[in-house]
């Protein structure tokens, strides 16, 4: 028996709805859900605050830029990630998990400098070494396209000195294979302590 017009159009529309329904399931299914990562850097209480969908995950001290390398207030997107990152401004000091937020090359990266919690970078955002393996992880789980850094405030008042490594250190042998130790003073801020291996 064959239905009225009517009644095949109402059967089409039903199996067109239908079948976009599953599509979009389907889409829903395969692609991964992005995260919206919040990263708030307040500068005069050297801290960061991370939210992931609006809900606060972690509070960690930072320290962002030393009088005259004043980290720029304002609202970015990371744009760029690295493992390890040498920097070639800074005497190839090493930058592990860098999260690069301006194309002036700021980034929030670990480190294991003293002064956590004061202003002490070059302009960077500096976090302990375990913080910011966290916060690259999640960010490299959820995905950079979401995620925001918002630096305010700022910078506390006094006179805040960047902060730099010892001299290095090295054994040398002797002619005699005897070994003596021999303080080097290496040039620039971080006195050659990260430059790469070759």
């Amino acid at each position: 028996m064959v239905g009225s017009p009517t009644t095949r159009r109402g059967l089409g529309r039903r199996r067109w709805l239908a079948g976009a329904l599953i599509a979009a399931t389907l889409s829903m299914l395969t692609t991964p859900a992005l995260a919206a990562i919040l990263i708030n850097i307040d500068k005069p209480t050297q801290s960061m605050t991370v939210s992931v969908d609006g809900e606060v995950r972690y509070r960690w001290p930072v320290s962002t830029g030393a009088t005259g390398y004043s980290t720029p207030t304002g609202n970015y997107s990371a744009f760029r990630m690295e493992r390890m990152h040498y920097s070639d401004e800074w005497d190839g000091a090493g930058m592990p998990h860098s999260i690069f937020f301006t194309t002036r090359g700021h980034a929030i990266h670990g480190s294991n400098h003293p002064g956590m919690g004061t202003p002490r970078s070059h302009g960077c955002v500096r976090l302990s070494l375990n913080n910011a393996a966290t916060l690259y992880n999640l960010v490299e789980q959820h995905g950079m396209a979401g995620t925001k850094v918002v630096v305010a405030g700022s910078d506390p008042a006094g006179n805040w000195a960047a902060s730099s490594a010892p001299p290095a250190v090295r054994t040398l042998g002797s002619p005699e294979g005897t070994g003596y130790t021999e303080t080097r003073e290496r040039r620039g801020p971080f006195r050659g302590l990260f430059r790469r291996r070759r």
